[in-house]
């Protein structure tokens, strides 16, 4: 297990969001992207909740943003560096953005995340 400031592992989720295709990051529409510094969920490294892009109607209107939640403690405690940390928040939000797009959990255990 590793430490990692909070301020620090919020600036990994900043740059792990950046990192992702620009075309792919104008594509997200109505979603939250926060950090929770408790642990969370038992399990969980992240969180996508919310309506994928790939579900919504045309009666999609007024609600509140999708959220993707990314647990500091849940990651830090399974990292023993700050750059594994940086490429297990990197892998987490690939993964919660994928949900977000409508990939399931079966189709990106095939892809490899």
């Amino acid at each position: 297990m590793i430490e990692v400031d909070p301020e620090r592992f919020e600036e990994m989720v900043a740059t792990a969001l950046d990192g992702l295709p620009e075309g792919l990051g104008r594509l997200m529409s109505n979603v939250a992207v926060t950090v929770e510094h408790g642990a969370g969920p038992p399990g969980l490294l992240g969180l996508y909740e919310g309506i994928p892009l790939t579900s919504r109607t045309t009666g999609y209107a007024g609600v509140l943003p999708d959220r993707i939640t990314i647990y500091r403690q849940a990651i830090c405690a399974i990292c023993q560096s700050e750059q594994e940390v940086a490429d297990q928040v990197r892998r987490t939000v690939i993964h919660e953005v994928a949900h977000h797009f409508g990939i399931g959990d079966k189709r990106l255990a095939e892809l490899g995340w």
